[in-house]
């Protein structure tokens, strides 16, 4: 089925102990849809500015990503500026330039309506909600979100739980959320409040898939050097929703091993500054990594 992304484009200047990056391709949605196009055609739903570089328009129109639903508006693209030190597991922000995404709300066009999956990237609550209003009743709908939405907009965000088959947000978001003490009560209560599953993002120390047939937990990808972990959630949900999206129905196992893709394609995407990891990707690589991954999974030898 075809899979939709709604969700941030915009251009990246990002800094981490091996060096730095200014005005890169950059975006949620990017990097969702340069992971989950490896395993299913993508739809892109987005605005831009008018100073959107063209290159950047090329790298994406390269990929199997429709871009008809990505705009381009009067003013200027946003824009991100972070930094990364230590363990880097969590970007210290400098600036955030909302500019043209700070006004302009998305417009699902007609031939995108009968997406099947569907990824609503971190995004105003309401953003989510009017994006689902112009569906024509998706298959299965997976939502990410932030801490400054949990703060600010919480009323919003548990109507969006309640439309939404999957909830997917990182270790301190989910317990935040919920304020319960561990991960594992956390998923559940996100799980209560209307998604049928919840998926808890712990960064290297792997994933949480919580469901009505219990949890499952999977380590994260064995990495000694990470360059830029700048999207690394975004491609790791990329990786996962275009796995499910290729396969013909939604179920426990199929969400294993979606978790694993997941788990995979953002370990490509750390590994480079920007995006270009994922767009260099190939289909053997995930492959041969994903073999790598499960035997250093496996408790005993076979």
């Amino acid at each position: 089925m075809a899979l939709l992304v709604v969700g941030s484009v915009g251009l990246d200047r990002v800094e981490t102990p091996y060096g730095s990056t200014q005005e890169e391709l950059g975006g949620a949605a990017v990097y969702f849809a340069l992971a989950a196009c490896h395993f299913a055609p993508v739809r892109l739903v987005g605005v831009v500015g008018q100073d959107f570089p063209a290159d950047c328009m090329e790298r994406l129109a390269r990929q199997p990503i429709d871009l008809t639903g990505l705009h381009r508006a009067q003013g200027r693209t946003f824009r991100w500026h972070g930094t990364y030190a230590g363990r880097m597991n969590e970007a210290r922000t400098l600036d955030v330039q909302m500019n043209v995404l700070g006004s302009c709300r998305p417009e699902v066009p007609a031939t995108f309506a009968d997406s099947g999956y569907v990824f609503l990237a971190n995004a105003p609550p309401d953003s989510h909600i009017r994006a689902l209003s112009q569906l024509d009743g998706p298959t299965f709908v997976m939502a990410d979100t932030m801490n400054y939405y949990i703060e600010n907009e919480r009323d919003g965000l548990l109507d969006v739980l309640r439309r939404v088959d999957a909830m997917v947000l990182n270790d301190a978001e989910a317990i935040q959320l919920s304020g319960r003490p561990n991960l594992l009560a956390a998923a559940r209560w996100v799980c209560d409040h209307g998604p049928t599953y919840c998926i808890v993002k712990k960064g290297e120390h792997g994933s949480l898939l919580r469901g009505p047939e219990g949890a499952f937990v999977l380590p994260g990808f064995p990495h000694e050097t990470v360059v830029d972990p700048t999207g690394a959630g975004d491609s790791f949900a990329g990786g996962l929703m275009g796995y499910l999206a290729s396969r013909p129905a939604v179920d426990l196992p199929a969400l294993k091993l979606g978790l694993a893709y997941g788990t995979i394609t953002a370990s490509f995407a750390i590994e480079q500054f920007g995006p270009k990891g994922l767009e260099e990707l190939t289909t053997q690589a995930i492959e041969e990594r994903l073999a790598q991954f499960v035997a250093s999974t496996h408790l005993f030898a076979r």
